[in-house]
């Protein structure tokens, strides 16, 4: 799961379920209508439920709420231990989408939020044809993460954040592996799945993937 931001993730740990909450205005519009995200990816999800990048554990915890199974994978030590506070009766491992404990049973759900976005797109189709194999027939994928829409998008949102001042957001988009939307479409589609997707504010969409 794109290892090399991994010391970020394990000093950002702490402010975590802050920075969510959008206080930082660079970060404001990512982060919009966060709860709702997750409600939603939680809602998708049905039986066994895999989720990749648990972070502290805040989908994770709507999910349970439903009475569902969930295997939970996160690389971050320190992310870990949060989630196991929160959620003690969680079964939490350490891993990333492409190395990972493998469950005794297909799974019917993959879930994962704002955290694709590590992987390059050579990465992201060796983990896509890994959930293919993963899911049980009817399965499915469901993922929010930042995705642009197309090229002008991305060129927009960079230059937004350019004459706004937002060193730290531009430097996050240059830095890290965010698709568009064709191009993870194709990913998906390449691999056997059926690919729906939707946007939910400027930056993150939802998309469905279905086996």
């Amino acid at each position: 799961m794109g290892r090399e931001f991994l010391e970020v993730f394990e000093e950002w740990a702490s402010t975590y379920d802050e920075a969510v909450t959008g206080h930082d205005p660079q970060y404001r519009d990512v982060f919009e209508g966060y709860d709702t995200i997750l409600n939603e990816v939680a809602q998708l999800a049905r039986g066994t439920v895999m989720e990749f990048g648990v972070g502290t554990g805040n989908l994770t915890e709507k999910i349970l709420a439903k009475d569902l199974q969930v295997i939970g994978v996160e690389p971050s030590e320190p992310m870990r231990e949060l989630a196991k506070e929160k959620l003690p009766e969680l079964a939490l491992y350490e891993g990333d989408f492409l190395e990972f404990p493998l469950p005794d049973k297909p799974v019917d759900t993959i879930v994962s939020t704002y955290a694709f976005h590590h992987l390059t797109k050579e990465e992201k189709n060796i983990a896509i044809a890994k959930f293919y194999s993963l899911i049980a027939d009817g399965g499915r994928v469901v993922f929010a993460d930042t995705v642009y829409e197309n090229k002008q998008a991305e060129e927009q949102i960079k230059q937004e954040a350019h004459e706004l001042g937002y060193h730290e957001l531009l430097e996050d988009l240059n830095r890290e592996y965010y698709p568009q939307l064709e191009d993870i479409r194709q990913l998906f589609e390449q691999n056997g799945f059926h690919f729906e997707a939707k946007q939910r504010n400027k930056f993150v969409w939802l998309f469905v993937a279905e086996k």
